[in-house]
């Protein structure tokens, strides 16, 4: 296979708008707002991204696939960035991964949205030398890699060299801790309370996190073109510790142990035995999101704020329940809504018709609004009506596919 990789131009092309300034410095003012109001009533949302993407390599070199990326990932940190890049699983793929470094949730969303913008010149002016010639953030890169795995196997190869298409992802971690510090997550119900929440909220406000049409085709890969045994990232809502909205306690996505800190090592530095501390790293594990230059990481900072402040309401009140049993639910096919598609709504009608994103930002900006605080009275009124239509501006929705 060709060391380049190879991009696919016969989907159709979404309609997106230039993303006008005045519109991200509203939905940071939400962001703040959601922060404060938050720190008011003692709590503290931890969130942190990670982002997938490919390098591509020019046709007369190899050695890029010795890269390592210390050096970029000193750059990051002599300009603030909370993250680092490492190597993933498929040739020439790589991962952004946030760093806990007790940042905001605002400084994450700056953090993400910093890379989305400069990364692919970062990898030119880096590993220019080495032979890369690009950088793709991309839902799919086609034709990435190629092989297949022999049966039975998660791990090794057979001699089958077919194509493998490339699915990229952004992933939403959350936590939320109280003013002592602890992490609620790990607490009976509050976990659970919160994954409900998600799973409750991510059709409608799928076009938050699936920006572009090429995000939908990700969806299908593993049927479409036979990689069901390559592949493993999620195609539908779904809950436990291994869906798409996963809760991770003491559990993680592949049944590994959470947490596990060393106590004792051998004169060789191995590790001879452990703690678990799962109540430090229990979370909720979005991964349904789609790595894209139309991702904007802000909104989908508010999405998740906004989820943690539903799961705040019923925690102070006493509500909190064992969440039913979730059945997976399909997503969209497509950012427009095809007639002849029975399954419902395209991820642009859906958030046009629902109601949860922009009236769970009016009803915060109503009660902090009413604590007399200066950050809150700032914004305009109505901000979950305004933040809604600025997203819903980038797409010509009235040019639905008939």
């Amino acid at each position: 296979m060709t060391q380049r990789l190879m991009t696919k131009n016969n989907s159709a092309k979404p309609l997106l708008k230039p993303e006008p300034l005045h519109s991200l410095l509203l939905v940071k003012e939400a962001i703040c707002l959601l922060q404060n109001y938050l720190e008011s009533r003692g709590y503290q949302a931890q969130i942190h991204f990670e982002l997938e993407g490919c390098y591509q390599v020019a046709k007369t070199q190899s050695n890029a696939e010795k890269l390592n990326f210390n050096i970029i990932n000193q750059y990051l940190r002599s300009i603030d960035i909370d993250g680092e890049i490492v190597s993933e699983y498929w040739k020439n793929q790589w991962e952004y991964v946030s760093l806990f470094n007790g940042q905001s949730p605002l400084k994450e969303a700056n953090n993400l949205h910093y890379v989305l913008n400069n990364l692919p010149q970062l990898f030119k002016r880096f590993y220019g030398e080495y032979g890369v010639v690009d950088t793709l953030i991309k839902p799919v890169v086609w034709a990435g890699d190629s092989g297949k795995l022999a049966a039975g196997s998660s791990q090794i190869f057979s001699h089958d060299t077919r194509a493998v298409h490339i699915p990229n992802a952004v992933q939403l971690n959350i936590s939320v801790l109280d003013k002592n510090g602890n992490n609620l997550i790990a607490e009976d119900g509050f976990g659970e309370y919160l994954q409900d929440c998600f799973l409750r909220t991510s059709l409608e406000c799928c076009l938050l996190y699936l920006p572009e049409e090429a995000a939908f085709e990700r969806f299908a890969l593993k049927n479409r073109y036979g990689l069901a045994q390559e592949l493993c990232s999620p195609i539908d809502i779904s809950g436990g510790h291994q869906g798409s909205v996963a809760l991770y306690k003491k559990l993680g996505k592949h049944n590994q142990k959470m947490g596990e800190e060393p106590l004792l090592y051998d004169k060789y530095n191995q590790v001879l035995s452990v703690h678990q501390n799962w109540q430090k790293t229990a979370r909720i594990e979005h991964r349904l999101g789609a790595s894209s230059m139309h991702y904007n990481p802000y909104v989908n900072v508010l999405y998740g704020l906004l989820n943690v402040v539903d799961v705040i309401e019923a925690y102070e009140k006493n509500q909190l329940f064992t969440p039913y049993t979730f059945t997976a639910v399909r997503l969209p096919q497509s950012l427009f809504t095809h007639k002849e598609d029975a399954n419902g709504l395209g991820a642009i009608d859906l958030f046009k018709v629902s109601t949860w994103f922009s009236q769970s930002i009016n009803a915060v900006q109503e009660k902090f609004n009413s604590m007399k605080s200066k950050a809150a009275l700032d914004c305009p009124i109505q901000l979950g009506d305004k933040i809604k239509q600025i997203i819903l501006s980038h797409y010509q929705i009235n040019l639905t596919t008939k």
